[in-house]
């Protein structure tokens, strides 16, 4: 009897032991996923450990995030980067502190001194997005240095519904030859204040409670909404204009099967906004004359066939379907996945003459292209295929195809 008592206890021990050690294996490749390798106090931050671009070259540093057995009231997270081309270090020193629990509300301030992808937007509210090497960034050579002060407020209205605002002030250099030119003044460095405020709703997610663990569930559509003020003579800053940005990500159907993709992401911009606050509709490929010198890798969400500053627009609309087809079952390791792609994009840009030593086109004739992926071939790798028609079809046949690798891999 004492020995099955004995036997009993051990047996619910090795289960409390076991089902502890599963959650902390799940919560680590959790963090790994997102991007942080988990110690004690602080989250290393792995998307600083190195990359690369055609303006930094190799660009290698470190990062942290404090997590909550350092505080779960107040938060430190910084980088440091150098970039061996430019040779300059960039860094980022930032913390916040919760102000009111049961809305998980906090305030943060951050100095930001680095690079940014002239025409490129980012939604504040934006989840963090990890991946092991990005692939656009090999290729990109339009940045912009600045220095940027902020302060912020992140505030959930709800579990489905967060709002964040943010004031910030930046001094801007482009590091390109380039001349923005308001009522005949002509600046090749400026400064910008700008406040933003940015909805994220996400209607059909799902949280659950369970033996007081919290699983969360993606639902889908979910809606971006940002919009933004630059101010002029407020701490400085030289231009007034404002824009507003709006996207959607829509799901259909069950990722073990056959799904569908759909995203939309369109942006009006209107006053006097330099070339750095334009869109560029996410091109991603080089500039070179053959399809193999143009081999390179796809990106998620970027037109492949779209040269690298080809378009800048002050208002544009883009359009994006994937259709992924059930995997093709080879073997239990081996479980290719055929993708059909097409993508839109249109737009315009209303004083293109403000924009001088810098030459592009605008979108007005609206663009397309449309290929397929077969992802999955070799440990994560695998090869897209995509060509260009319509409005801005090239005379050259070569130079409306891309040919290039896809990586897909999760944790």
């Amino acid at each position: 009897m004492l020995f099955a008592l004995f036997a009993q206890s051990q047996y619910e021990t090795d289960n409390v032991v076991i089902k502890k050690d599963s959650l902390k294996r799940k919560a680590f490749l959790q963090h790994l996923g997102q991007g942080y390798f988990p110690t004690k106090y602080l989250n290393l931050d792995l998307r600083y450990l190195i990359k690369y671009n055609q303006y930094e070259g190799i660009r290698t540093g470190l990062g942290f995030l404090t997590n909550d057995d350092f505080s779960e009231k107040y938060r430190v997270n910084s980088y440091i980067v150098y970039g061996f081309r430019d040779h300059r270090f960039k860094y980022s020193i930032g913390g916040g502190f919760r102000v009111l629990e049961s809305t998980n509300t906090w305030i943060n301030l951050a100095y930001t001194d680095d690079l940014q992808e002239t025409g490129s937007t980012k939604f504040i509210t934006d989840g963090r997005h990890f991946q092991f090497f990005e692939p656009r960034l090999l290729n990109i050579t339009l940045f912009h240095k600045h220095i940027t002060k902020s302060v912020s407020l992140e505030h959930e209205l709800h579990n489905k519904l967060l709002l964040e605002t943010q004031f910030a002030v930046s001094k801007i250099e482009p590091t390109y030859n380039y001349n923005f030119n308001v009522n005949g003044n002509s600046y090749s460095n400026f400064d910008i204040t700008t406040a933003k405020a940015s909805l994220a709703w996400s209607p059909f997610d799902i949280w659950k409670t369970t033996n007081e663990n919290i699983t969360h569930k993606h639902g889908y559509p979910k809606f971006s909404l940002q919009y933004t003020k630059s101010i002029k003579n407020a701490f400085g800053g030289d231009f007034n204009f404002s824009k507003i940005d709006f996207k959607t990500n829509i799901k259909i159907g069950d990722e073990d099967n056959a799904f569908s993709e759909i995203t939309l992401v369109s942006g009006l911009t209107n006053g006097n906004a330099p070339l750095t606050h334009l869109y560029h509709a996410y091109p991603n490929n080089i500039n070179k004359e053959t399809i193999l010198q143009r081999f390179s890798v796809a990106g998620l969400t970027s037109f492949e066939t779209m040269y690298f500053n080809e378009f800048f627009s002050d208002k544009f609309a883009t359009i994006q379907f994937k259709h992924f087809l059930k995997p093709f079952y080879i073997s239990q390791r081996f479980k290719p996945q055929l993708v059909l792609i097409s993508r839109y994009a249109v737009g315009d840009i209303s004083k293109p003459e403000q924009h001088e030593n810098i030459s592009f086109s605008s979108l007005n004739k609206g663009y397309t292209e449309s290929g397929i992926e077969l992802n999955k071939l070799f440990f994560g790798f695998g090869l897209s295929l995509t060509y260009r028609y319509g409005g801005y079809h090239l005379e050259n046949l070569d130079d409306n195809i891309a040919l290039k690798f896809t990586f897909n891999i999760s944790l």
